[in-house]
């Protein structure tokens, strides 16, 4: 969230010079816009061609700008009407937090992460309708090991051209959710996850040690961003005999 910065901005104007984004330093720009008053609540902000041109940034500098305050909260699109001021706090709500907890109580826990694959996939017809793209598909595919042991597969795909520089990320130590939300196009505004059991594939089993049509437990999370354009999907497949899905909700601010 954008909620930290001070009301009253000397300086409104982008600094090509800074390392900061472009687009951060304009949602900052925007945001003490809102603080001070400029931008009163209800009232519509100027339209993305004036901002652009007040600016000098691009079209998308300006509505990832846009995204950033609306999913906070701060301002609203209204379709063929623009854009409009709805408060200066940012939205008081739960966030949701997921895990996969190993379940092996009373034991010296060891887990590692491993990457098998990542590159452009043709994924079939499933991944395409989750996406809602043509575009070409990149797939990074994980692996967790408990106690050297496999536990689950982490399953993503992201349209290749959402996330720049995308085949010269490392994607073991970091979250792939942090990044997207950092240097995706789009920023994510909402998950749809899906809980399911399934059959394994015979893909999928030989990497978990286990037979061809086994149950497992599949996770499906949808990413989206605030128009409901497909960020991102990322699926974890894995073993129930070592490890327990668990979901945590808590308060914003």
């Amino acid at each position: 969230m954008f909620h930290d910065v001070t009301h009253t901005l000397q300086n409104k104007t982008v600094d090509r010079y800074n390392q900061e984004k472009l687009y951060i330093q304009l949602t900052r720009i925007f945001l003490g816009e809102i603080s001070s008053g400029s931008w009163d609540i209800n009232q519509k902000i100027p339209s993305e061609n004036e901002l652009c041109n007040k600016y000098s940034v691009s079209k998308i500098t300006v509505r990832q700008a846009i995204n950033n305050l609306a999913a906070d909260g701060y301002l609203m699109k209204i379709q063929g009407k623009g854009t409009f001021v709805t408060s200066i706090v940012p939205v008081v709500g739960l966030s949701m937090r997921t895990r996969f907890t190993e379940e092996m109580f009373g034991e010296e826990i060891k887990v590692e992460k491993e990457l098998i694959f990542k590159g452009i996939i043709d994924p079939g017809p499933g991944i395409k309708a989750y996406l809602k793209t043509d575009d070409l598909i990149y797939q990074f595919l994980c692996r967790r090991m408990v106690n050297s042991k496999p536990a689950y597969l982490d399953e993503s795909y992201i349209p290749y051209h959402m996330l720049p520089d995308i085949e010269n990320l490392e994607i073991i130590n970091i979250s792939l959710y942090s990044v997207l939300q950092e240097k995706a196009l789009l920023r994510i505004f909402k998950m749809i996850q899906t809980v399911e059991i399934l059959a394994v594939s015979q893909d999928s089993a030989k990497h978990l040690d286990l037979q061809p049509g086994v149950p497992v437990l599949a996770v499906h999370r949808l990413l989206l961003s605030l128009e409901n354009t497909p960020v991102g999907y990322t699926r974890f497949i894995g073993r129930s005999d070592r490890y327990k899905f668990q979901t945590e909700f808590e308060r914003i601010r």
